[in-house]
């Protein structure tokens, strides 16, 4: 079993260079498809509780589905759980790539908080 899921979307260039990233350090993960086995809602409740960050956090704000949508109007007026539900009904709405281990949630790449891993 691998120590890590890696959920990407393969044309996402960050995502192509956060899998670099943990090959060249030697991580064993499992890469997921976002589009393809989008994350379920008890999956993206458990992460976000795990994650410390909040859920609008988990909203990719530079996708064209969350601009087509007008999210950055309406999340404000939805609560938690039609939020996350949004996301689970749509992997082009969630920020990513997503790594998550027993112990830890990382939304988005950031080298400097992926290097201790």
């Amino acid at each position: 079993m691998s120590e890590y899921l890696f959920i990407e979307y393969p044309k996402c260039t960050t995502c192509q260079r956060a899998k670099k990233f943990l090959v060249e350090k030697n991580v064993n993960f499992e890469a997921r498809h976002i589009v393809e086995n989008r994350p379920t809602e008890n999956e993206l409740k458990n992460w976000i509780s795990h994650s410390g960050v909040p859920v609008k956090k988990f909203f990719n704000t530079s996708g064209l589905r969350y601009k087509a949508l007008a999210l950055k109007d309406k999340l404000p007026q939805m609560s938690e759980d039609e939020q996350i539900a949004l996301l689970a009904s749509d992997g082009m709405l969630v920020k990513r790539p997503l790594l998550i281990s027993k112990n830890a949630v990382h939304v988005g790449f950031k080298p400097s908080e992926w290097e201790n891993l």
